[in-house]
C-alpha cells in the first residue's frame, strides 16, 4: 500500500514535468539561445555559471531543507495522512512548482535580479522599503527556526537518539571540509564535477562509518564545559556568517551540491525498504488516514494544515533562492525547467517519503519529526538486515545537510535584503558587517525564549504562513511583469490568489489562537499583526500603481 502511494505519486510528477513544465515554458516564452546572467554579469563571487547537475543541487538543496520533512510529518500526525498527501501532490504541481520556475525566469530575464528589486519596479518608494523588511522579517524566521532545528540533530530530545545525534554532529563537520576540497579542486584543477563524484560522494558516507567512532554526543559536550544546544547554535551561527561572504564556488555550491547526493540516497534507502517490508517484512499502514477537521494542538485543518506544511507544497523561501542566487548561477536556458520545476517536484517526492514515515506509526509518537524521519527510514530498511541505527543516523545526517544548505543560502540571501534596506554597497567589510548583525538576531531571538516548547516548534506555524505570504506576494510580482508584457497570466494568478487566501486567513487564526490561548503569545501575534499590516501597504500602493500607468495608457 505505501510502495503504491510513493508510486503513484511518483506518476503524477512526471506527468506534470513532462506536460505542465513544458506549458510553462511555452507561457514564459523561453528563448534556449539566450544568455543568461550568469555569462552576461560573471563576476566569480555571486554571478558564476555552474553545470546543470551542480546548480540542480545546489538549488534542490537549498530549498528543500527540512521543511517537506518537517512539515508534512506535523501536519500528518495532526489531520492524518491523507488530507497531507492531496495538498503535497496538488499544491507542488500546480502551484509550488510553477511559482518557483516563474520566479527563476523573471529573474534571469532580468539580469539576476533579486525579488525585492523586481518588486521595486512596481512599488513606489514608501512601499518598496516596507516588502524589503517584509523580506527581511521573514527571512529571520527563516534562520531562526532552521537553526534551531539543525541544533536538534546534533542534540537529539531522547538519550536513545544521543548516539546518532553525535554522529551526525562529526560527520556534519567532516562533510564541510569535504565541500571546500570539492570546490577548490573544481575550480582549480579542471576536474568535470561526474569524475570528482565518484571520490567525494564514497568519502560522505565514509564520514558517516568515522564518525560512529568518534561522535559528537551532547554527554561528550557537556563533559568538555558546554550547554551542547547553545554550542551548536553558536557554532552553526558562525558558519553560517562564513558562508555567506564567501564566493559561491567554494563552499555553496559544492556544499549543495553534494548534499543532493545525499537525499537521492536517502529517497533510494527509503524506496528500497519500502519495496522489500512489503514482501518481506510485516511494515504496514497503521495511523488514521484521517483524524478530523480540527486538531487540539494545531487548530483547524483549513487554514493550518497548508501553511503547516509550508516547503512540501509552497514556498515563498524558494523565491528568494531562484531570484537570489540560482538566477545567478543559470548556465544556459535550456537549464531552467529541470532545475526551477524539476528541484520542486523532487521536493514533493521528499514529502512523500516523509509522510510514510508517519503511515506506519501506530499512535504519534510525541517527538520531533526529524526523529520520525530518521527512524523510518531506518525501520524501512531494517528488513534488510542493515542495522538501524546506522540507517537512522544517515537519515539525520541527510536531514542536518538540508537545513544546513538552507541555511547558508538563507544568510547570504538575508544579507542582500539587510544591504538593500540600508543602501549598503556589496564590499567586503560591508559583507562581513551586515552577516554578523543577520546572524545576531536569530541568536537573540533563539537564546532568549522562554517557552516550554522548542524554539522552532513555538513558531513553525508562524513560519509556514509568512514563509507562504511571500509565495503569494512573488506570484503577484511575477503576474504584474507578466501582465505588463500583455503575456498569459493565469498559471501564475491562480496560485497567487489561491496563497493570499490561505495566508491570511492562517495568520488571522494565529493571531486570534495566540491571544486567548492559557499562555498567550504577545510576540508572535505583535509579529504577525505587523505583517499583515505591511502586506496591506504593499498591495495597496502595487495596485493603486497599476491603475495610475492604466490611467497614463489610456490618456495617452
Amino acid at each position: 500500500m505505501i510502495l503504491g502511494i510513493i508510486l503513484i505519486s511518483a506518476f503524477l510528477f512526471v506527468l506534470g514535468y513532462l506536460f505542465y513544465a513544458r506549458y510553462l515554458e511555452k507561457a514564459l516564452r523561453i528563448d534556449m539561445s539566450e544568455q543568461t546572467p550568469a555569462h552576461t554579469m560573471r563576476d566569480g563571487v555571486d554571478y558564476d555559471p555552474a553545470p546543470r547537475m551542480v546548480l540542480f543541487g545546489h538549488h534542490f538543496s537549498a530549498i528543500a531543507g527540512s521543511g517537506p520533512i518537517v512539515g508534512p510529518i506535523v501536519a500528518g500526525l495532526a489531520f492524518g495522512w491523507g488530507p497531507a498527501l492531496l495538498w503535497i501532490l496538488v499544491g507542488c504541481i500546480l502551484l509550488g512548482a510553477p511559482h518557483d520556475f516563474s520566479c527563476l525566469i523573471a529573474s534571469v530575464r532580468n539580469k539576476g535580479k533579486s525579488l525585492g528589486e523586481i518588486a521595486k519596479h512596481f512599488l513606489g518608494g514608501f512601499a518598496y522599503k516596507v516588502f524589503l523588511w517584509f523580506l527581511f522579517v521573514v527571512m529571520i524566521y527563516v534562520l531562526s527556526v532552521f537553526v534551531d532545528l539543525t541544533a536538534s540533530t546534533f542534540v537529539p530530545p531522547t538519550k536513545e537518539s544521543s548516539l546518532q545525534g553525535g554522529m551526525v554532529a562529526t560527520s556534519s563537520l567532516i562533510y564541510i571540509f569535504l565541500a571546500v576540497g570539492f570546490g577548490y579542486i573544481l575550480r582549480h584543477f579542471k576536474v568535470s564535477a561526474g569524475k570528482l563524484s565518484w571520490i567525494f560522494v564514497p568519502l560522505i558516507f565514509i564520514s558517516i562509518w568515522v564518525s560512529s567512532y568518534i561522535p559528537l554526543t551532547p554527554e561528550l559536550v557537556s563533559k568538555l564545559g558546554f550547554n551542547p544546544h547553545i554550542l551548536w547554535i553558536s557554532v552553526l551561527l558562525i558558519y553560517c556568517a562564513f558562508a555567506s561572504i564567501l564566493p559561491v564556488w567554494i563552499l555553496l555550491q559544492p556544499r549543495d551540491y553534494l548534499s543532493a547526493f545525499l537525499l537521492y540516497a536517502c529517497l533510494l534507502i527509503g524506496f528500497i525498504g519500502i519495496l522489500f517490508s512489503g514482501f518481506i517484512g510485516d511494515i504496514s499502514i497503521q495511523y488514521p488516514i484521517f483524524l478530523g477537521f480540527n486538531s487540539p494542538e494545531l487548530g483547524p485543518l483549513f487554514p493550518v494544515l497548508f501553511v503547516t506544511i509550508a516547503c512540501g507544497a509552497i514556498s515563498g523561501f524558494h523565491s528568494l533562492v531562484a531570484t537570489g542566487t540560482t538566477s545567478k548561477q543559470l548556465d544556459k536556458m535550456a537549464d531552467a525547467r529541470p532545475v526551477g520545476y524539476g528541484a520542486m517536484l523532487l521536493e514533493g517526492i521528499l514529502g512523500v517519503l516523509a509522510l510514510s514515515t508517519v503511515m506506519v506509526c501506530a499512535k504519534n509518537p510525541g517527538v520531533a519529526p526529524t526523529i520520525v524521519f530518521a527512524e523510518g527510514i531506518g525501520n524501512f530498511i531494517s528488513v534488510l538486515g542493515l542495522n538501524p541505527t546506522f540507517v537512522s543516523a544517515f537519515a539525520l545526517l541527510a536531514v542536518s545537510t538540508f537545513l544546513l544548505t538552507t541555511l547558508d543560502a538563507g544568510t547570504r540571501l538575508t544579507r542582500f535584503v539587510f544591504q538593500e534596506i540600508f543602501g549598503l554597497s556589496n564590499n567586503l567589510r560591508v559583507r562581513v558587517f551586515s552577516s554578523i548583525i543577520v546572524v545576531l538576531i536569530p541568536a537573540l531571538a533563539i537564546f532568549c525564549n522562554t517557552s516550554d516548547q522548542p524554539f522552532w516548534q513555538a513558531i513553525w506555524p508562524a513560519f509556514g504562513a509568512t514563509n507562504q505570504l511571500l509565495a503569494a506576494f512573488a506570484a503577484f510580482f511575477v503576474y504584474l511583469w507578466k501582465r505588463q508584457m500583455g503575456k498569459p497570466t493565469l498559471f501564475i494568478s491562480v496560485p497567487m490568489i489561491v496563497m493570499f487566501i490561505i495566508t491570511i486567513s492562517a495568520m488571522i487564526d494565529q493571531v486570534y489562537r495566540g491571544m486567548i490561548a492559557e499562555k498567550p503569545n504577545y510576540l508572535v501575534s505583535a509579529v504577525l499583526i505587523c505583517i499583515l499590516c505591511m502586506t496591506a501597504a504593499i498591495l495597496f500602493d502595487a495596485i493603486r500603481k497599476v491603475f495610475q500607468d492604466l490611467k497614463q495608457r489610456n490618456n495617452k
